[in-house]
């Protein structure tokens, strides 16, 4: 597997990028171009092995994608995304609540609970750093995440859940207080 840095066209033209691959290397600077995120590369076994686990699983557990080949969990989960969008997977089935699967022997309820993330833990220098780093700006691109998470060892996907986790909390804060203080003038105009 090889990580390479992607390049994001700002006027993307099929033609134009395939002309441009076509084309010496001076004539490249033609396109502006903006890099954002870094792109995997998987070698033909390791493709073989992921068609063949995605035709098994279109929508395989934490630890099965784990156990497919040694690279990043996260860099599976989005090219199973990305193939079931190719092949029209709207949205995940959902559970049959009258199907004798849910009366499952407790054995195989706890095999389907491996399969979840476990919980990431922060501990108090890395949650002070996040903090900070989210009083600052609550929106970070993705350089500045992995910079963020480089520093504080946890990966990128880490940081990126609890910047949006975060921005969650503080929307749900704000409704809460403007409706506690609509509320409060309510009851002070009853008072009267």
């Amino acid at each position: 597997m090889k990580v390479k840095k992607e390049c994001l066209l700002l006027e993307p033209d099929l033609g134009a990028l395939f002309q441009m691959a076509q084309d010496s290397p001076s004539d490249k600077t033609v396109a502006t171009k903006k890099c954002r995120h870094s792109r995997t590369s998987f070698t033909e076994e390791q493709l073989k092995i992921l068609v063949q686990a995605f035709s098994q699983n279109p929508y395989p557990g934490y630890t099965a994608k784990q156990r497919l080949f040694n690279t990043e969990e996260s860099r599976i989960q989005i090219w199973f995304q990305n193939r079931r969008a190719r092949h029209g997977f709207l949205e995940r089935p959902k559970k049959n609540l009258g199907s004798s699967k849910d009366h499952a022997s407790p054995k195989e309820k706890i095999q389907d609970g491996r399969d979840r993330r476990c919980r990431t833990s922060y501990s108090s220098s890395q949650l002070q750093t996040l903090k900070n780093a989210f009083t600052e700006n609550p929106y970070l691109g993705i350089d500045s995440r992995e910079q963020l998470a480089e520093e504080i060892g946890v990966p990128e996907s880490r940081v990126q859940i609890w910047f949006q986790n975060r921005r969650s909390r503080l929307r749900i804060q704000r409704k809460r207080g403007l409706e506690e203080a609509s509320d409060q003038r309510q009851n002070q105009g009853q008072d009267l």
